[in-house]
């Protein structure tokens, strides 16, 4: 993996976003905001769930006066989302809130954008930039031919330059669209332009496993890329389904290891044993590990010993009933392969890691 896009430090209540801070994970609650004890009940659920900033839609000025309760309330930060009337945001700023989210595609006055740039400023908050390609400026959208990726990052882009001159810096970008390609290459655009930390998504995925696809390999790859200081998963599903994607992708990208990350033989006519069966034993029995460790399930002589070794505890089935388990790069056990599944779970509570 490449090394960190290098970007300025912001902070929202108590998670710092930029510069060395890990990777956030982010949701949005998905009831009206103005059912502050759905949205708390949320919030908590989130929190539990492994999330660190949560977003709320502010659409008006009712679920604006609510975010003062929900950000005291919320045991994460919370951001609000504000769209169209810039009053909303002043309301949210006065109540308390964590951070705003502003679209400069529909803040089109440049005195009501000073005005929130402002708010923020003297509350000492940070302010989203989210630009997304469903609601570009006609300006831009007229010199680009169309929401391109150079006319998403152009237009988050004016919108920092503009509260920079105002003496407001503490500023995220987002630039999103539902073509992964479009929004990959506008992000890498924006990066190479400014150091100011990036929000990663794709929006408007949808459901199932092609929605789960595109947020992979678009927040992925930017990921890869190094570039990227926080994330949302957005799905058409529970808020807690975005989490647990987020955090998984996370995972597996090295970036914020949690749980258990299994390396596992895909089984072949090679495997003389019920490889699956043990590996679903193995991960159950291992499931309330919090911090990370990687674990190796190999069914045959091929690969199995190798990768085994690599992890920080495996076992390697052989053909003849039995299993050999290899902790960090050395063979340390062998014998009757139902044994040493049940050793290697026992091995690797111990050796996972306190959180």
């Amino acid at each position: 993996m490449n090394s960190r896009h290098k970007t300025r430090s912001v902070t929202i209540r108590n998670i710092q976003i930029g510069a060395e801070a890990p990777v956030s994970v982010q949701s949005m609650t998905k009831c009206a905001t103005s059912d502050v004890p759905a949205v708390i009940e949320q919030t908590h659920a989130l929190a539990s769930a492994g999330c660190d900033i949560v977003r709320v839609a502010v659409p008006d000025e009712l679920s604006a006066r609510a975010v003062e309760l929900i950000a005291r309330e919320s045991p994460i930060p919370v951001v609000a989302d504000i769209h169209f009337d810039y009053k909303l945001a002043l309301i949210t700023i006065a109540g308390g809130v964590d951070a705003v989210r502003i679209n400069p595609g529909n803040m089109r006055r440049e005195s009501h954008l000073r005005a929130v740039a402002d708010a923020a400023k003297a509350a000492g908050i940070t302010i989203r930039i989210g630009v997304n390609s469903g609601s570009l400026e006609r300006s831009v959208l007229r010199k680009h031919g169309g929401p391109t990726a150079a006319a998403l990052a152009e237009s988050a882009l004016i919108c920092a330059h503009k509260c920079e001159a105002w003496g407001f810096s503490d500023i995220k970008l987002s630039l999103k669209s539902h073509d992964v390609a479009q929004t990959v290459a506008a992000y890498r655009k924006v990066a190479a332009a400014c150091d100011y930390p990036l929000h990663l998504g794709i929006t408007a995925t949808g459901s199932g496993l092609e929605a789960k696809l595109k947020s992979a390999v678009g927040i992925g790859s930017l990921l890869l890329d190094g570039i990227g200081d926080t994330i949302r998963v957005s799905l058409s599903s529970s808020p807690l389904d975005e989490v647990e994607l987020g955090i998984a992708l996370l995972n597996v990208l090295g970036l914020r290891p949690r749980g258990v990350e299994f390396v596992a033989c895909p089984t072949c006519g090679r495997c003389k044993v019920d490889l699956l069966n043990h590996l679903e034993t193995i991960k159950r029995q291992l499931a309330n590990i919090e911090s990370g460790i990687c674990v190796a399930v190999m069914g045959c002589v091929v690969n199995g010993p190798g990768e085994a070794r690599q992890a920080d505890i495996g076992v390697a089935f052989s053909d003849d009933g039995t299993a050999n388990l290899f902790r960090r790069g050395k063979r340390y056990a062998g014998g009757p392969a139902e044994q040493m599944v049940e050793r290697l779970v026992a091995d690797a509570r111990r050796l996972a890691p306190r959180s």
